[in-house]
């Protein structure tokens, strides 16, 4: 359907040079049949001063529609703009900034699907994409040819490269500054007519998709850096009640279990004291880094104060929360974390209610937390509330 327009536009230019080349015939046809009256009604003489004058404006004619039909040959050559182009840098986040540039490029003519891969520092490559899956994109795999030059964009045009129903490719480099940050691929269904413009226009996309890239890239490390404690590197408060707040609306929607843990370190005063300050900033680190190496990829830990861990886990009920509570008791108690004392957590776990809100869970897991503190600490217990059984197998370590 893309190429609908371009082609009724191709055929619109070339019916215009047609109609032109038509009319300087029959001008020039009608040219000679003046000139013939001419001759045949006057004088030889007179009718060579009016020949001559005849056939000067006749050139004049035919030159001025020449130069009209070259103009109009030129105009229809010219590449047309990509549309969605100025959209790409009018957003910070690289979610949109991405979807904005696989857009355009899935717009240009005779394209069936587009891609787009990015490198991200520390992580798997970013990926996108739009007329194929996903996991058919993460499996593309792009090099620049080591004979080609620095500045070289076209890096991939293979017939014989399928991905789902598409059999070919074109891809091109995103650089900025001159340095390579990802790629750019289009995909066609059949062997697409003219390379040539496709890949400059494709090399015009990447040209200003990549900058906005690198600049969404930034102001994402940034926003990580923001979101993060900068003794523990685990998420900070502000992060954790918004992931709360969020978690717990996807849970509404989509009818998800949610469960919450709020911990923190038992007799840590004790620990402060005993050891000192500093000793004791190096025990919370240490303690946030073996609690990061138990949790399951979806779950979220963040420091919510002083010695207070809090730890969200999306489509997990009660007895998932208690597992993991396990397993991070046993990881922060052996080896010990300090030689002076027995190192343990104390935590409170809740589940979502049909009446909680993102505060509601959190005040009835904090409370919970509370009460294994009275109860001899080194354990976890269940927040009560509706729904929710009296008693949670408490764990002593």
């Amino acid at each position: 359907m893309n190429e609908i327009p371009h082609l009724i536009a191709v055929a619109g230019d070339a019916g215009a040079a047609a109609f032109g080349a038509i009319g300087l015939a029959l001008l020039l046809a009608l040219g000679f049949l003046v000139v013939y009256v001419l001759a045949r009604r006057a004088g030889r003489e007179t009718a060579q001063s009016e020949v001559k004058a005849a056939f000067a404006e006749l050139h004049a004619t035919a030159d001025e529609l020449a130069h009209e039909l070259d103009q109009a040959r030129a105009t229809s050559e010219e590449p047309r703009p990509v549309e969605g182009l100025d959209e790409i840098a009018l957003s910070l986040d690289l979610d949109e900034v991405l979807a904005r540039a696989i857009g355009a490029a899935a717009g240009l003519s005779g394209v069936d699907a587009a891609m787009v891969s990015v490198d991200a520092p520390d992580e798997a490559p970013i990926v996108a994409a739009v007329g194929i899956s996903v996991d058919a994109a993460e499996r593309q795999r792009f090099a620049q040819p080591p004979d080609s030059e620095a500045d070289a964009v076209v890096v991939s045009y293979r017939p014989d490269v399928e991905v789902g129903r598409m059999r070919e490719s074109l891809a091109v480099p995103l650089a900025n500054g001159g340095k390579s940050i990802g790629w750019l691929a289009v995909y066609s269904a059949s062997r697409h007519p003219a390379v040539d413009d496709l890949t400059a226009a494709l090399t015009e996309v990447a040209r200003r998709a990549a900058p906005a890239i690198e600049n969404a890239l930034r102001f994402r490390e940034a926003r990580r850096l923001a979101d993060l404690d900068a003794l523990t590197g685990l998420h900070n408060r502000r992060y954790f009640h918004e992931t709360l707040e969020r978690e717990v609306a996807r849970a509404r929607r989509y009818r998800r279990q949610l469960s919450l843990i709020v911990l923190d370190v038992d007799d840590f005063k004790a620990v402060n004291r005993e050891i000192g300050h500093l000793a004791g900033d190096r025990v919370l680190a240490e303690s946030a880094e073996r609690l990061r190496s138990v949790m399951r990829q979806a779950d979220v830990p963040c420091r919510v104060g002083g010695d207070e861990f809090a730890i969200v886990l999306p489509e997990s009920g009660l007895a998932d929360a208690d597992q993991l509570f396990r397993r991070v008791q046993a990881a922060v108690s052996t080896p010990p974390l300090t030689p002076v004392r027995p190192f343990s957590f104390s935590a409170g776990i809740a589940a979502l209610d049909e009446d909680d809100d993102s505060t509601s869970l959190f005040e009835r897991a904090d409370g919970a937390l509370y009460r294994a503190k009275a109860e001899g600490k080194a354990r976890a217990l269940p927040a009560l509330g509706p729904g929710e059984p009296e008693s949670i197998d408490s764990t002593v370590f």
